[in-house]
């Protein structure tokens, strides 16, 4: 240590290596936001509910959707503080009336910004990719729906998604279907059935952790 003078007073600098600064340079943002209030029963019992009713893996999924909404919502706030005829008005709530009508989240005789603050979190996990499989009755269940998505077996028109948080278009929605490459998809069979099919024996069952490759 040595000992330097500044403005009138002795601080002690290390010599050797430099002091390590403590700015942060990511260049990312975070996607999602833990609650003020950890243990608040009513948003514990709301979050428990949508994590039950979507299918979801842990309660993030919830907080990401929350932080998603949140921003839109401000967004659509501050466009309706500025005049009718702004030109940022006109173009950025243009852009997200036309967001929030292509993700199926405001029908057609509500594109108006104030109807964009009345967007719940269930109306956007309505949207996710394993709700939409479940309903199109794809899968048994929406826990089974995301063990397909995630093996991938499920398809969005040519592509293959295996993500189960994957945002559907409304004109994607109904190209939803089979992976082409997967056994329920008219594809290669399964591990498990090529092996019984190779035994002689009869073929394996349809479910999808035996027919994953």
């Amino acid at each position: 240590f040595t000992f330097a003078r500044a403005k009138g007073s002795l601080r002690s600098v290390k010599m050797g290596r430099p002091q390590k600064s403590n700015k942060c340079y990511t260049n990312y943002s975070k996607t999602s936001k833990t609650p003020r209030r950890p243990f608040e029963k009513e948003r514990l019992d709301s979050e428990m509910q949508l994590v039950g009713e979507f299918g979801l893996k842990n309660k993030r999924e919830v907080w990401r959707v929350q932080l998603l909404l949140a921003k839109m919502r401000k967004n659509a706030r501050d466009l309706l503080t500025l005049d009718e005829k702004s030109p940022k008005r006109i173009f950025e709530g243009a852009a997200l009336l036309r967001r929030c009508g292509r993700l199926g989240l405001l029908e057609e005789d509500k594109r108006e910004l104030d109807y964009v603050l009345g967007i719940k979190v269930a109306d956007i996990l309505a949207r996710r990719l394993q709700t939409l499989v479940f309903k199109q009755s794809l899968a048994k269940s929406l826990h089974h729906a995301r063990v397909l998505i995630r093996q991938r077996h499920i398809r969005v028109g040519k592509q293959m998604v295996n993500i189960p948080s994957f945002a559907v278009r409304l004109d994607s929605e109904k190209h939803i279907d089979y992976s082409l490459t997967s056994p329920f998809g008219n594809g290669r069979p399964g591990r498990n059935k090529r092996k019984s099919a190779a035994g002689g024996g009869g073929g394996g069952g349809d479910d999808a952790a035996d027919d994953e490759d």
